[in-house]
């Protein structure tokens, strides 16, 4: 009899969220959804008719936190007694390969090409500053922030990292390599002591990394094929993603399943956070509008097939006000007798973390950023680089402050007095809030903020984070909650609105409808807020302006993407 193997493509990045408009759907139909890839494991595992797991491993995979919960979806398809094998044409081909092989070792068995690396060579936190490039350009940066840790502001500020940042940066490195060689040691025949001269003494070749126990097979994709086919008999093989939509109900079974079963909303978070609706910016990111977000909040609480919520969060934060008003809604979920979980994903930091810290309970994985409890603000003056290239601007003013946010006028003592204390104000509101949704003192709140990014291990030390896992563990506490078990539970995702609907727009903001993202964006919303508190809207710069456009371009070129007051520091991805 004929059995199934399941397969793997983890070349490839992974989406966190099912795309909501058409645009979406089509740039990303060939990239799997990470809950489809851990659902359809979670299910194959008791499935008699799937007898073991292959993986193509490398490329521009999962981050750090997504890799976190594919190992733990694999172990529990390994340990219902399946072979699972993982493979890689290289694991870094002469480069980083760090994050590839954590992911590999996992798997029971790891084969690696003879011709292949293993760049086993540690972790790197990594930040890009851009004070010269701006001062070249003749563009001033005037910010401020809270508090020393704070680095987001760094960016436009320093061109080195300083003391505080360092250390912060130090810490996420140190608790990341932590991780990786756990996870390296509980999968391997070896000693962590063992692993870190291997770190040390990488990139590794082939033969070295057999040698070394860090892989077992040396092989190509065919012999790896082969292989499980002798191991394993008469097999066909399908991806998991597949093999989960095939396990999907037939649609009107699904239908009466989900019209009678408790249900468990999901509402998800990705990307930065601003006021409005969310909306693809550009052609591959999304975003977290308030409008959206909070929409998808208040039709969970009015659902009454809906008992628990899970908002699973992605995103470095951004605006100020709209993430206050998310976590507004997260509040009322709750005073509506419904549990709320937050589930992290790759980042939660910031105002990432201020729409997660009302929730009942917030899960992490060890290696998600998180925390950023702190808030940077001001403008970029941009009055030489217009100079430079004849661009002049003048105008007249009604207003002592008519002219505060400018791009083309530097602050008045007076205006960065009030931009201090306005700085100070969301700091304390944010702290203070923090206290009060984690129930924790004030001053343990300062002690873990300053505006530091710590790794999801070290945030639950600091109580900033609940329990470390994944979004199915998020799912299981929401369930437990409300004393339903996890198998009886229906998904429910309130910002799924159909393409009708979607085009004729809600009949108000109280029905689901508003929940809906918008199907693109344009040039002002791909701005974002600009640099720090604003290079457009915040400096009251129309989009279509030549120093909105000039600047869109410098913040693109440099890869610093969008921001805003409550925005993590600017951190190439722990590799």
């Amino acid at each position: 009899m004929t059995s199934t193997v399941l397969e793997l493509d983890l070349t490839v990045p992974l989406l966190e969220s099912p795309p909501q408009d058409p645009i979406g759907a089509v740039l990303h139909r060939r990239r799997p959804l990470l809950r489809d890839l851990v659902e359809g494991l979670r299910l194959a595992a008791y499935d008699p008719s799937v007898t073991g797991l292959v993986a193509h491993v490398g490329g521009q995979g999962p981050t750090f936190a997504q890799v976190q919960e594919l190992r733990a979806a694999v172990r529990v398809f390994a340990d219902a007694g399946k072979p699972t094998v993982a493979w890689s044409e290289t694991y870094g081909e002469f480069g980083p390969g760090t994050l590839p092989y954590y992911l590999a070792s996992a798997f029971d068995q790891v084969w690696l090409q003879p011709s292949g690396d293993l760049g086993l060579t540690g972790i790197m936190a990594e930040a890009v500053f851009v004070k010269d490039a701006l001062t070249k350009l003749g563009v001033v940066p005037e910010m401020s922030r809270r508090h020393e840790y704070k680095n987001a502001a760094d960016t436009f500020l320093a061109t080195q990292m300083s003391d505080a940042h360092r250390e912060a940066a130090g810490r996420l490195a140190a608790s990341a390599m932590e991780q990786v060689v756990d996870g390296i040691v509980t999968h391997r025949k070896l000693s962590s002591v063992q692993v870190r001269e291997l770190v040390d003494r990488s990139p590794l070749s082939a033969k070295d990394a057999l040698a070394s126990g860090l892989v077992d097979r040396l092989g190509y994709r065919d012999e790896v094929y082969a292989d499980l086919r002798r191991r394993l008999g008469e097999v066909t093989f399908r991806y998991v993603q597949r093999y989960r939509q095939a396990r999907q109900l037939e649609p009107r079974q699904a239908l009466a399943r989900l019209q009678r079963s408790p249900g468990v909303a999901v509402v998800h978070g990705t990307g930065p956070i601003h006021l409005g609706r969310s909306s693809r910016r550009g052609l591959a990111s999304t975003s977290i509008g308030s409008d959206t977000a909070a929409g998808a909040l208040r039709a969970a609480a009015a659902d009454p097939k809906v008992r628990a919520v899970v908002l699973r969060v992605d995103s470095p934060g951004g605006s100020y006000v709209a993430s206050d008003a998310v976590r507004r809604e997260v509040v009322r979920v709750r005073d509506a007798g419904k549990p709320v979980v937050v589930s992290m994903g790759t980042v939660a930091a910031s105002g990432g973390y201020f729409v997660s810290m009302a929730a009942d309970s917030i899960v992490a994985q060890p290696g998600t950023l998180t925390g950023s409890i702190g808030v940077f603000g001001g403008k970029a003056v941009v009055r030489d680089m217009l100079d430079r290239v004849g661009i002049a601007r003048d105008g007249v003013t009604e207003g002592r402050n008519a002219a505060m946010f400018s791009a083309y006028h530097r602050f008045t003592a007076d205006e960065w007095r009030r931009l201090e204390d306005w700085l100070d104000q969301v700091y304390d509101d944010f702290t203070a809030k923090v206290a009060v949704d984690r129930g924790l003192s004030r001053d343990h709140v300062e002690k873990a903020a300053r505006g530091r990014v710590w790794t999801g291990a070290d945030a639950r030390e600091r109580g900033l984070v609940d329990e470390l896992g994944g979004f199915e563990r998020a799912v299981e506490i929401a369930c437990a909650r409300v004393g339903i078990g996890r198998e009886e539970a229906a998904l429910r995702y309130p910002a799924r609105v159909g393409m009708v609907e979607r085009l004729r727009g809600p009949e108000s903001s109280e029905r689901a409808a508003t929940a809906a993202a918008g199907l693109g964006a344009g040039l002002a919303a791909r701005l974002g807020a600009g640099l720090g508190a604003g290079l457009t809207e915040g400096l009251g710069l129309p989009a279509t302006s030549g120093p909105a456009r000039m600047l869109a371009e410098l913040t693109s070129a440099f890869g610093l993407g969008h921001a805003g007051v409550l925005t993590a520091p600017v951190l190439w991805e722990l590799r």
